[in-house]
């Protein structure tokens, strides 16, 4: 067995570049920009009040004039409207674009209008309520790095430079597959002796964060059926994400049949509980195969641990998959395996992230998987965890 720092480095020597394409902004939420924003002219583009009031020429406030005469009155997105002489205003409104005759706002809070005259009721200073041309970017400036993942904001912003068609990342291509003669469909009433499949929808919905769209395909214990259908998809597809069959059982056949297809095994098995068995390879196309094992908490696991890594390093997002809490109990774990607790999240007053572990039977109970939010990694190299002591967390997606 490999440790699982082993099994990070090995996989994540397998991150590649699947490209770029352009879409329309509408579908780009949550995509991974793959060029900067940057700005088609200054921002602000002009000189504009932040307020609703007058504009004035502060050199008539230097000449101690208080009242000014009304000349006009300009809305937002109308040309400006200059004045003719220190003692004319003009009634501006918020947004609007500022005159170069005109350098000081005050708003209407601060004057009181009567008979076309303006007078002015508090101190002015030159240049107040006024966002200046550029003053937020110039023209040319980035305003969103590539490698971000783009959210509203980001799609306020292409929308306001006239960005309407935006380069992201490629995604691969991805198919989900489980496998088990048990295993029969969320529709299907099981025997006894059956369970229904969870793994592939939860797979599938998991990759919905990066909008990866992973088809689905279920194989039963049957070893011409496997070979046949890997022998397809390993040409189809970027990824397979699979489930069942990598551990010791008689029809656990997906390593024999992996070697005959010429997949080469980068790995197989981890020094950790759950998810021990997991088994990793690509062929000669750098296809990847993430052969997980069957129970749902060591799929979810390695899922997490392992497989987001590998898709957030691919598509360049600067994102970090992992983060630190403060545990809440202490723990033992008496075995040569490196332990990813499932753990219940929350904030303490101090703002530190806490992380309470829960009991459960092992890698097949997936019952609190609903209660729980994250794994928390806890070194090999230790037996007894301490309430108190920071650990690594890997958050499950939503």
């Amino acid at each position: 067995m490999i440790t699982v720092q082993q099994a990070e480095d090995i996989i994540l020597s397998q991150v590649q570049d699947f490209g770029k394409e352009d879409i329309s902004y509408h579908e780009a939420l949550g995509r991974v920009l793959a060029e900067d924003l940057t700005a088609d002219r200054d921002l602000p583009p002009f000189n504009r009040p932040t307020v609703d009031g007058i504009a004035i020429s502060y050199e008539a406030i230097s000449k101690d004039r208080h009242s000014f005469t009304i000349k006009a009155v300009q809305p937002a997105g109308e040309p400006s409207i200059p004045i003719d002489s220190e003692d004319e205003c003009v009634e501006i409104m918020t947004g609007a674009a500022l005159d170069p005759s005109v350098d000081t706002v005050i708003r209407y809070e601060d004057i009181s209008i009567n008979n076309g005259i303006a007078t002015i009721n508090t101190d002015v200073k030159k240049g107040q309520n006024i966002h200046l041309q550029g003053r937020d970017k110039k023209e040319g400036e980035i305003l969103v790095k590539a490698d971000e993942v783009i959210t509203s904001a980001i799609i306020g912003i292409a929308s306001s430079i006239g960005k309407t068609s935006v380069s992201v990342k490629k995604l691969p291509n991805i198919l989900i597959v489980s496998t088990g003669d048990e295993m029969v469909s969320a529709e299907s009433v099981p025997s006894p002796f059956q369970l229904r499949r969870s793994n592939g929808i939860t797979l599938q919905s998991a990759l919905e964060k990066y909008k990866i769209k992973a088809d689905f395909l279920h194989l039963n214990d049957d070893y011409e059926e496997i070979k046949k259908e890997l022998s397809r998809c390993i040409n189809q597809y970027d990824v397979l994400l699979m489930s069942g069959g990598v551990s010791m059982g008689k029809f656990d056949y997906l390593p024999q049949v992996c070697e005959e297809l010429g997949i080469e095994k980068l790995f197989h098995k981890i020094q950790q509980r759950p998810g021990k068995p997991f088994w990793f390879g690509k062929n000669k196309y750098r296809k990847l195969v993430f052969a997980f094992p069957g129970n749902p908490v060591s799929v979810l696991m390695c899922f997490h641990r392992y497989f987001i890594p590998w898709l957030e390093r691919s598509l360049k997002m600067n994102e970090n998959p992992y983060q630190f809490a403060v545990l809440q109990n202490d723990i033992e774990f008496p075995f040569s395996l490196q332990y990813f607790s499932q753990v219940k999240l929350n904030v303490n007053h101090l703002g530190q992230l806490t992380a309470e572990s829960v009991n459960t039977n092992g890698s097949g109970d997936f019952s609190h998987l609903a209660e729980t939010h994250a794994f928390m990694e806890l070194p090999l190299e230790q037996k007894i965890f301490r309430k108190g002591e920071v650990y690594k967390i890997w958050r499950y997606t939503y």
